[in-house]
């Protein structure tokens, strides 16, 4: 008997801010073969980025004409600029059986999981995993190692994640990070298990019990 990989799996990665989500993102990236997802933005282009590769960097009229048009999973608007992810840029991969990761917020993955339920092809695809820090005062702690912010912005963003957290039981699985090794290991341990993973089609054999 000759079994295969489960192909062309999404993975959608969320977590509050400081959660260490693109570190984990970024690692999987480099030890396996991943595509990210190339989300669509209105933000301009900054130092050290390249079109199509970090952002598909777009007009506010265009992206506008996109959401009409219904050509996002999802999108929002966040300080001013929006950030979104196009159907096309989904499905190009998964249609080719690329598994592809996809870093976004709780907003972004909620809409996912409610075009999934639309959408059999794109429910069966995906695989949503939690990034939780172990406590506030850690993702406080790692702000303040960050240096970005002003105290007010930092408590700003504390607030955010406070209610992104609550979140974390819709998700598929939730990694409570711990050290850096550890979290990388156990989103590995994640991703190997769903490429193995057993489904159960509408063609498999009875079951002997039923």
């Amino acid at each position: 008997m000759h079994l295969t990989q489960r192909p062309g799996l999404l993975f959608i990665v969320s977590g509050p801010t400081a959660s260490g989500k693109t570190t984990l993102c970024r690692q999987m990236l480099q030890h396996y073969p991943i595509r990210r997802i190339v989300t669509c933005t209105t933000r301009p282009l900054q130092s050290g980025e390249n079109q199509g590769i970090d952002y598909d960097y777009v007009s506010v009229e265009t992206f506008q004409n996109r959401i009409t048009a219904g050509d996002f999973y999802e999108y929002a608007c966040v300080y001013g600029h929006y950030y979104g992810t196009l159907k096309k840029a989904v499905q190009a991969h998964l249609e080719r059986d690329r598994d592809t990761l996809l870093a976004i917020d709780v907003q972004g993955a909620a809409a996912f999981r409610k075009a999934a339920q639309k959408d059999p092809f794109l429910k069966k695809r995906s695989v949503s995993v939690f990034i939780l820090p172990p406590d506030l005062e850690t993702l406080r702690r790692r702000l303040e190692q960050r240096g970005r912010d002003t105290e007010e912005a930092m408590k700003r963003r504390l607030c955010i994640a406070l209610e992104e957290i609550k979140q974390y039981a819709y998700y598929d699985y939730c990694i409570v990070t711990s050290s850096r090794e550890a979290d990388f290991e156990a989103l590995q341990s994640i991703y190997k298990a769903e490429k193995f993973k057993v489904r159960i089609f509408e063609n498999a054999p009875p079951s002997r019990n039923g």
